[in-house]
Order: C-alpha cells, then sequence, then structure tokens
C-alpha cells in the first residue's frame, strides 16, 4: 500500500513539473553581516565581500546538483544579507554607492542573479545611517546589476513613517529617471514595504532580519499552473470542494520545497530556515494567479467577485502549506504582480482590471501592488499616496504589504514597458489625475492602530 502511495505522489510529482510548471522559483541563502560593521569603510565592504563569497560559494553548484538529481527545475539562487543601513552607518562613509557596488561584485563571483538587502528598516524614523542609505539608492540600483533594494515605512506597532513615505516618491522618481534607458528598471529592483518580514526569499524585497541566524537556507517555491490544472475539472464544484482542492495542491507542493530546502541545507551544511509557499507568476502561458481566479467562474480578472475569490485561493493556499511543514513562513500566499502574470496583462490589457481593483485585492492576498507600469510623468507626491494608501491596508490589517511602482520615463498610457526574463512586460496604467500633494506635505507619523496595544 505505502508503494502504491508512494508511485502515485511520485508520478503527480513529475506531471506537476512537466505539464504545470511547478518550480523551485529560489533557494535563497541568508547571510548575516553584522561582524562586518567596521568604523573605515573599505574594511567593511572587504569583509562583506570575503563572506558572502566564502558562504555562498557553493550554492550555484548545489543548486544545480539537487536540480539533476531529483528532476526538479530550481529558477533561481539567490542571496539576501543583513539590512546595509545597519553595517555601513558603523562607517563614515558619505554615501553607501560602494557597498552596492560590492554587494553587486559579490553577488557576481558567485553566480547569483540577485542579492537583496540593500535596505533599511524606518517605521518609526530614521538614524544617520537610513537616511544616507535612502539617498544613495538610485545610484545604487543605476549602477548595479543585480542589488535589490527594500525599504520598511510601516509597521501595525508603530504606524507609518510619513516622511519615509514623502521621500520614498522622489527617490522612485529619482531610479526611473537614472535608469530611463531600461524602461526604468531600476524601481523592478526597489519595493517599499510595511511589516516586511526577515525571512522572505523572494525579490525584490529579501534581507535577512537581524533576529536569524549566522546564515539561513530560505525557499521559494511557486505552482500557480498546478493549482489551475487542479481546478479545471471542476466546472459546478462548490467552494468547499475548490477551497479543499487548492489546500491539497498546496500540500503537495510544499512538500516537494521542504525536500529540496532540507537537501540544500544538509548539502551546504546551512540550517533550513522556512519554505515560503507564495504563488509567484511568470510570463509564461499556463503559471498565472489571474487565470486561477478566472478558473473560478470570473470572466476576467478584475471584475466583480475577484477579490473574494482571490482570498479563498490565498487562505487554502497557506492551510496547505502549513499542514505540509511545520516552517513555512516568508510571504506565503497569492502574489498579484503585473508584469509578471500573462492573465494579470491580459486583464489590463482587456480593460477589466486597474490600479483601485489592485488595491482592494491586496487586502486579501501577499503582498501589494506589484510590478505596476505607471506614466513617466506620475507625480513623486502621487506615488507616495499611492504607498501611503498600501502601508494603511498592512498597517490596520497586521499583515505584510508592499509596493513596487515603476514611473517608466517618457512613456505613457497605451505604451508598454519591457523588462525581460520573469520580471516580464506591462502595459502602463493610469493614476488618479487629481493631487496628492497637500496630504502628502504634511510629513510626520501616522499613529499606530488601537489594536496594535498588546502585551
Amino acid at each position: 500500500m505505502n508503494s502504491l502511495i508512494n508511485t502515485q505522489n511520485i508520478l503527480e510529482t513529475i506531471q506537476m513539473i512537466d505539464k504545470e510548471n511547478l518550480d523551485i522559483r529560489t533557494i535563497t541563502m541568508g547571510i548575516s553581516l553584522l561582524d562586518c560593521c567596521n568604523s573605515d569603510g573599505k574594511t567593511s565592504r572587504t569583509k562583506i565581500y570575503d563572506k558572502i563569497t566564502k558562504l555562498a560559494e557553493n550554492l550555484i553548484a548545489t543548486g544545480n546538483d539537487i536540480e539533476t538529481e531529483y528532476g526538479i527545475p530550481i529558477i533561481n539562487k539567490r542571496i539576501s544579507v543583513t539590512p546595509i543601513s545597519l553595517i555601513a552607518q558603523a562607517s563614515d562613509d558619505k554615501n553607501y554607492i560602494e557597498f552596492a557596488r560590492i554587494l553587486d561584485k559579490a553577488a557576481e563571483a558567485v553566480g547569483v542573479n540577485f542579492i537583496g538587502g540593500f535596505s533599511a528598516l524606518v517605521h518609526k524614523g530614521y538614524t544617520k545611517g537610513d537616511k544616507i542609505l535612502l539617498d544613495s539608492i538610485p545610484e545604487a540600483l543605476a549602477c548595479t546589476n543585480r542589488v535589490c533594494s527594500s525599504i520598511n515605512i510601516g509597521c501595525t506597532k508603530s504606524g507609518i513613517n510619513m516622511d519615509a513615505v514623502r521621500d520614498m516618491g522622489e527617490i522612485i522618481k529619482r531610479t526611473a529617471y537614472l535608469t530611463r534607458d531600461k524602461d526604468s528598471l531600476g524601481c523592478a529592483k526597489l519595493v517599499v514595504f510595511a511589516n516586511a518580514v526577515e525571512d522572505n526569499p523572494f525579490m525584490a524585497g529579501a534581507f535577512h532580519g537581524v533576529g536569524e541566524a549566522e546564515s539561513i537556507i530560505n525557499l521559494g517555491v511557486s505552482g500557480p499552473g498546478v493549482i489551475k490544472s487542479s481546478l479545471m475539472n471542476l466546472k459546478d464544484a462548490s467552494f468547499d470542494v475548490i477551497a479543499e482542492t487548492i489546500k491539497k495542491t498546496a500540500f503537495k507542493i510544499t512538500r516537494v520545497g521542504q525536500l529540496v530546502a532540507q537537501e540544500a541545507s544538509k548539502r551546504l551544511g546551512i540550517p533550513f530556515g522556512i519554505v515560503d509557499l507564495s504563488l509567484a507568476p511568470t510570463p509564461a502561458i499556463g503559471d498565472s494567479v489571474a487565470r486561477i481566479l478566472e478558473e473560478m467562474g470570473l470572466e476576467s480578472c478584475g471584475c466583480h467577485g475577484t477579490t473574494a475569490a482571490l482570498a479563498l485561493l490565498n487562505d487554502a493556499v497557506k492551510k496547505g502549506g502549513i499542514m505540509a511543514s511545520s516552517h513555512v513562513g516568508g510571504l506565503s500566499g497569492a502574489f498579484i504582480p503585473v508584469s509578471e502574470d500573462e492573465g494579470m496583462i491580459h486583464a489590463v490589457t482587456a480593460g477589466s482590471l486597474n490600479i483601485e481593483k489592485l488595491e482592494a485585492m491586496t487586502c486579501v492576498c501577499s503582498v501589494g501592488l506589484d510590478m505596476i507600469a505607471i506614466p513617466g510623468d506620475t507625480p513623486a507626491s502621487t506615488i507616495s499616496a499611492i504607498i501611503a494608501d498600501e502601508a494603511a491596508i498592512g498597517v490596520i490589517n497586521h499583515k505584510t504589504t508592499a509596493v513596487r511602482l515603476i514611473p517608466v520615463y517618457g512613456k505613457d498610457i497605451g505604451d508598454e514597458a519591457v523588462f525581460g526574463g520573469l520580471l516580464g512586460k506591462a502595459p502602463i496604467m493610469s493614476v488618479s489625475k487629481f493631487s496628492s500633494a497637500g496630504f502628502i506635505h504634511r510629513g510626520g507619523r501616522i499613529p499606530a492602530p488601537i489594536h496594535s496595544f498588546k502585551n
């Protein structure tokens, strides 16, 4: 009997990989850089480079070996590090561009495609190093290829730092301008969070939290195509059946992820952290979160009922993942990045999906307004106001929310931005023509909600 079950599991996994786009989206090695602080910036950077290249020297080879031996595609191998603002502010450097360059150099040396952690946690205010890091972001993302940046501007316990929200609008605009020759690609490597988590393996928001171990292996597994396939024969089924089916499918996907994560941990001699079961789509046909929602009976993603369908999906995915592993973490749920999801792109083009509906959907999913291209002449204050709205959803609802907006320099509604690879392409979406400048200009801090006071 056990042999029969095992054979069935193997056959199901082969089907998921061959026909339904199941893959391990990323093995991400988290590395603490706290012992790399030094009053001399050059010494600090040397220590950073040496530590990353030593710990991650076998990351690519190990991932490739596991992929070959188990037949499970592992798309990306990545690194996350301690927020650089915490490390660099021990030095006397006046900007942190060289810290970004050394991260890029280390990432290139070990062969990873992205390294996350050019980051700062400013949800309650700025330190000297935080401010320097934020001011360095546009040039840092323009002069590097692999470095990703994230800023946490709010959390449920402390509210929203509106000074940082205001500044991030300007920083996003500057980043867009400096990378204008690549459809403002630098903004695709910059995320603004509320309630950021410390163990997220997905870029561009990954960083290695100060509560984490010296080094850790976190894994992101994805399977929108598998979930969609599991629903295709349930045309007349009730939502109870749909939820149960998604839950069982998510369980199977998570088991595959845990197997790979534990194997990578053992071979690299680095502790296993978490499996992040996030339905992270790609531009490929059959690998779309939007198409899952349409499989439930929606004519086009974004029509009325979309938020309810996404809530069911997100919840069922989490339930299935938690049953499959004791260490599910990160952002586990359903991502809705417009440029990276073929179905989302189609819905925007068809007119069924707009930025207001996407904001409503972020109330029930992971994580937020993601990979959305907007007109290049969008005012910085409007971008800041969109960030504030999304942060409010996260802070009030005690969940992680994020914004990754790309004001594409020189392009407007009706145009298309092309980012390439997993980042895909996106139609330019409209934003409100009415000004938020007076609101954003106030600054200060939006206080924590009443339900945050728990001890």
